[in-house]
Parts: C-alpha cells; sequence; structure tokens
C-alpha cells in the first residue's frame, strides 16, 4: 500500500495538481481583458493632481487601516498569517520532505532543524483549532459556514496532524505515514478545485490584475 501511494498516486496526484492549476489560469485569463492604458500624447499637459495635505493623507490611512482585516479583526488577522507562515514553512522546509525530493530527483532545498519543524507544525494545528472553534462559536461565522468549510479546514489539517504522529511514531508508524502521504495528496488534488486554491492565485491575481488591492498596476481587468 506504502509503495502505491508515494508511487503511482503520488505522480497521479502530481499530475492533476498542475492540470487543474493550468485550467484555473487559463479560467482566469478568460474572465479577464487586457486594460486600456490612457497615454497622453506628446506635448499635452497631464491633468493637474488633487493636492492633498499630510493631514488627508494621514488620514487616509487610517481610514484604509481600519478598513483592513487587521483593523477590524486583529487576532484573525494575526492567527491567518501565522497560520499561513506555518502551512508553508513546515513542509516545503522540512528535513525529511527534502530529502526525499533529493532520493528522487537530486534536488537540494533549504531545510529547518526537525524540532523547528515540529514547534511549526504545533502552532499551525493550533491555529487550525482556532478556526474551527470560531466557525462554531461566532454567530456571524456560523451564519456563512457549512460543511464544505469544515472539509476544507479538515483537508488542510489533516496531512500536519498525521504528519506530526509519524514523527512521534505514535501509533502504527507505516500506517500513520501511509496516512500522512495520502492526506497530503488529497490536499494536493483539492487545491486548484477548492477555497485552498487562493494559495497558488492570491499573488498572481494581486499581481495580475488591476484594483484596489493590487501589488502593482495589473495589466488585466475583470470582464463587465
Amino acid at each position: 500500500m506504502y509503495e502505491f501511494v508515494t508511487g503511482p498516486l503520488l505522480w497521479i496526484s502530481f499530475l492533476i495538481f498542475f492540470s487543474g492549476t493550468l485550467y484555473r489560469i487559463r479560467r482566469l485569463y478568460s474572465l479577464t481583458e487586457k486594460r486600456e492604458v490612457t497615454v497622453t500624447p506628446p506635448g499635452a499637459a497631464a491633468p493637474p493632481a488633487a493636492a492633498v495635505s499630510a493631514e488627508e493623507r494621514k488620514l487616509n490611512l487610517v481610514v484604509s487601516f481600519q478598513n483592513s482585516l487587521l483593523g477590524k479583526h486583529p487576532v484573525m488577522a494575526i492567527v491567518s498569517t501565522i497560520f499561513h507562515i506555518c502551512l508553508f514553512a513546515a513542509p516545503l522546509l522540512s528535513q525529511a520532505h527534502n530529502l526525499l525530493i533529493y532520493e528522487s530527483w537530486g534536488i537540494s532545498f533549504i531545510s529547518i532543524p526537525d524540532k523547528l519543524c515540529d514547534v511549526l507544525t504545533i502552532i499551525f494545528l493550533a491555529c487550525a483549532v482556532f478556526f474551527l472553534v470560531r466557525r462554531l462559536t461566532v454567530p456571524k461565522v456560523i451564519a456563512v459556514s457549512s460543511p464544505y468549510d469544515f472539509l476544507v479546514l479538515f483537508i488542510t489539517a489533516a496531512p500536519f496532524l498525521s504528519g506530526f504522529c509519524a514523527y512521534h511514531q505514535w501509533l502504527d508508524y507505516k500506517t500513520v505515514l501511509t496516512a500522512h502521504v495520502i492526506t497530503g495528496e488529497i490536499m494536493l488534488v483539492a487545491i486548484p478545485f477548492t477555497k485552498l486554491g487562493h494559495m497558488v492565485f492570491f499573488f498572481f491575481v494581486r499581481i495580475l490584475i488591476g484594483g484596489e488591492y493590487s501589488f502593482g498596476s495589473g495589466r488585466r481587468a475583470w470582464k463587465t
């Protein structure tokens, strides 16, 4: 069983992940169009920019902060940031994962000590419990929650929980390790087709599409 999930099933998972991601990117392009750029003719005067005082700029910054997630829900913003940092750092910098990658493809990445990876995993699982309790206790969140949201949270947390148990050799090691690989593959397959896709498309959308929260000018816009 372990040989199958680490062999053919793993390659199938990667194939679905990459093909699904490419499909989503193509879909994104089909829903957007190139933005029209206004060019000032040579010799023409550029429209005057409205003068903004230092007090107005300060007020705009305060209002923007108050309307942001950090301004409205600071605890949620901090926990969410820590959650996402651990989500990427723990698996990508794990010595065990990087050793397997090196043995398979001869590629070596930066790794962190196992103890630090263990701490990141515990912090990640604590954040996941926070999100679960929040969905079960906060009325506004309960109103917009569905079984789908709990399933996505479980898919995200399961590889970390099973990996933590495998590292500490709790229960039957081979069984838990197999469960760790399978849950990781389920998460990989789910990324292009569920809410987990924001892990891949967040920066892509912020760079590609112009808007209030873009990281750059953005060369495309949503079709109207």
